[in-house]
């Protein structure tokens, strides 16, 4: 019956993490349930016959996992969340977690908006003020706030980015208000009083989706208006372990122009993925004597790795703006020209 080869319902799922935690606990929790709910579990409890150890350890890890990740969504908002996880977990289960958390808590605002096609929700949008957009923006996946950037008029482009980026913390009780504007049934809004949204890191994702054209304006724009918070993008915009997305000859060409000692100091504190696609991309010779002065080195200060891999990811958006490479954007290829 639960068989790790045997995908388990949720409910059947709740059935063996009670059963594992015995009956004492199981009845404490029973207090807390509907009718309805408890004659569920209870049939589900009957049926099941046996319980492989394997599975019962997979349920209550990811039981563990699912009240970590509550845990960290109410202490610091879903952002906060998924970095946490992201770091503990990896990407692709962190993600796993926070879709199952925003869904049974409904926390998602505009969740109606993103079935709309981009084109239509443009023409829906796209006469509301600015700081509307910038709100509705930091909640739609990142591709589709991009296409329907890059229709806005330019001088709206920059201000809908500038205000994304400044956004930090907005109430409930505002993003309810925009909901009502936009349909007329609000959507169930389950947070606690503030709700971080928007930020640099949401304006990166965005402005990392755009053609580079619209990028090149927003932020020459931005830079007249604020020229730190451009630079503070342009940082973000591209990171030492984005080169795994570089095609091949694009990275042979980045690697004629990087320093070997900037090289070993950056690959010191590099993920596994990132050292070996580059050492893929290098002569025999050149790999050896990288190794050799990378085990030579000894142990190397944190601030010192990220100087090094700064000044790769300086030389990169060099080359992308005199286009003798292109950085991977949504669908594009990485290609030299």
């Amino acid at each position: 019956m639960a068989s790790i080869n045997k995908k388990l319902t949720q409910r059947e799922k709740a059935a063996i993490l009670l059963i594992s935690l015995g009956k004492d606990y199981c009845a404490q929790v029973f207090k807390h349930l509907k009718n309805d709910e408890i004659e569920q579990l209870t049939l589900d409890i009957t049926n099941i016959r046996r319980i492989e150890p394997e599975t019962r350890d997979l349920v209550i890890k990811e039981f563990h996992e699912l009240c970590l990740a509550h845990s960290y969504f109410s202490e610091g908002g879903i952002d906060y969340a998924t970095e946490v996880l992201n770091k503990a977990l990896g990407q692709q289960r962190a993600m796993e977690l926070i879709s199952k958390l925003t869904s049974s808590l409904q926390v998602i605002p505009f969740e109606f908006l993103r079935k709309i096609d981009p084109s239509q929700l443009y023409h829906f949008i796209k006469n509301e003020h600015p700081q509307t957009i910038a709100l509705v923006f930091s909640y739609l996946e990142p591709n589709i706030a991009a296409a329907i950037l890059n229709s806005l008029p330019q001088e709206r482009q920059v201000d809908v980015v500038s205000r994304i980026s400044k956004m930090g913390r907005t109430s409930p009780e505002y993003i309810k208000e925009v909901e009502r504007i936009f349909e007329r049934k609000l959507s169930n809004v389950s947070m606690s009083d503030y709700t971080t949204i928007g930020g640099i890191d949401s304006i990166v994702t965005i402005l990392n989706s755009v053609d580079r054209g619209t990028e090149k304006n927003i932020l020459e724009n931005l830079e007249m208006q604020d020229a730190d918070l451009a630079e503070e993008i342009r940082r973000r915009m591209f990171v030492f372990e984005d080169i795994v997305k570089l095609s091949s000859i694009a990275i042979q060409r980045v690697l004629r122009e990087v320093d070997n000692n900037d090289l070993t100091v950056a690959l010191k504190g590099a993920a596994k993925d990132v050292t070996d696609i580059i050492f893929q991309n290098m002569s025999k010779r050149l790999q050896d004597m990288i190794r050799e002065d990378m085990e030579l080195m000894g142990p190397i200060r944190i601030r010192d790795v990220e100087a090094s891999q700064q000044k790769i990811v300086g030389i990169i958006r060099t080359l992308e703006d005199s286009a003798e490479i292109i950085i991977v954007r949504g669908q594009e290829d990485a290609l030299v020209g």
